[in-house]
């Protein structure tokens, strides 16, 4: 059974990925809780969940609000991508078993059918899941729980961007041939270029996320009234 707790925490999670709370928007308690027809506690628990997945953040004194997705954010972002999966690529090549063979295919076949569909919402979710089950496959129990807080920024970062979806796949067929062939130098090669190749796009786009300064919006005192 979910909770109320559980289910505030996924819908707030989820708006945010999906851009319905954009990086900047401040986000208040009361107004949540009437939206989502339960008391602050649940609410305040899942801000407080979502500041430790860095999808919001908290100013002291001033207030919540989803957190800002900068151009430097999203430099400091590819930098430990560069170095974490390519990683976790290499060690896929050389470690993984038939079970994270097949669960990588699995979400090759998802991101493929989400192509042909133009469902962009299941596009960014498909190569998330990809590169989460890569990290999964390294068999490296430190990598996983390094890169585990990472994933719904990289949801997140999928779903702000709209990368091209026929290259994405392509590129993550190439990479799972590498892995499945125990490539480990042409897994760790590929997933650099790829990561590489959305970086340059992805910092000029940030600049178009965070249209308000967010101390300033912290700083209101307006509420949103219903009708």
């Amino acid at each position: 059974m979910v909770t109320a707790r559980q289910a505030v925490y996924v819908t707030l999670k989820e708006r945010i990925i999906e851009g319905d709370l954009h990086p900047g928007q401040r986000l208040i308690e009361r107004d949540l809780a009437a939206e989502l027809e339960v008391s602050r506690v649940p609410v305040r628990e899942a801000l407080g969940r979502l500041e430790a997945e860095r999808l919001v953040v908290l100013v002291p004194r001033q207030g919540v609000l989803v957190r800002p997705f900068t151009p430097a954010d999203v430099e400091d972002f590819f930098d430990v991508r560069e170095s974490l999966e390519v990683l976790a690529a290499r060690l896929a090549a050389r470690r993984a078993g038939a079970d994270g063979l097949t669960a990588l295919r699995a979400v090759l076949d998802q991101a493929d059918e989400a192509a042909r569909r133009r469902d962009a919402r299941a596009i960014a979710l498909a190569n998330a899941a990809f590169h989460t089950t890569v990290v999964t496959s390294s068999a490296n129990a430190l990598l996983i729980d390094m890169m585990r807080p990472l994933e719904a920024r990289l949801r997140w970062l999928f779903r702000l961007t709209h990368d091209d979806p026929e290259q994405q796949c392509a590129e993550h067929h190439e990479l799972f041939a590498a892995i499945a062939a125990r490539d480990d130098a042409g897994a760790g090669e590929g997933m650099l270029r790829h990561i590489r190749a959305g970086r340059a796009r992805s910092v000029e786009l940030a600049a178009t996320w965070t249209t308000v300064d967010p101390v300033a919006v912290t700083r209101t005192r307006r509420r949103r009234t219903t009708a």
